[in-house]
């Protein structure tokens, strides 16, 4: 299951790359209602998701208690503004991500992947990181198809 998880991001992130550079400006920073996350915007909350998710899987493996990494996703959206960001950057920052994620899942040791890591707001339940892994490919689905890029 483990190299299935790696070869999905580095394949989900090659293919979603490509869509999402044919996206044109306009259609990339609409949003779909006010309240309401644009193209751009979405690609910027995966950027800090995998941004935080490096830290889960890298600090898991040193620390002495299970870690807890939460983050407030619509402020970090908002005061990066992701609007601004220069699309091409933007998505190289995403791909470059995600491929440093994979780079760090395929150089852990077998017996990392059963390491906990905390979750949730309350950091009572615990999940292995090798189900934050395939947690973070569904995440990362989700919000694609959000975009209307599902594979």
């Amino acid at each position: 299951m483990l190299l299935n998880l790696i070869a999905e991001l580095a394949e989900a992130t090659h293919l979603y790359a490509e869509r999402l550079s044919a996206l044109p400006e306009t259609s990339f920073t609409r949003r779909p209602a006010p309240d309401k996350w644009s193209p751009k915007e979405i690609i910027g909350h995966l950027v800090d998701s995998a941004q935080n998710n490096i830290q889960r899987f890298v600090r898991a493996q040193y620390e002495e208690q299970p870690v807890h990494i939460l983050y407030r996703q619509n402020d970090w959206v908002a005061l990066q503004h992701y609007q601004a960001y220069p699309a091409a950057d933007l998505l190289s920052l995403w791909v470059l991500l995600n491929r440093h994620l994979a780079h760090i899942w395929r150089h852990m040791p077998p017996e990392a992947w059963a390491i906990p890591c905390r979750i949730g707001p309350s950091a009572t339940e615990t999940i292995s990181l090798e189900d934050l892994a395939a947690d973070y490919l569904r995440h990362l689905q989700h919000h694609l198809a959000q975009i209307g890029l599902e594979g």
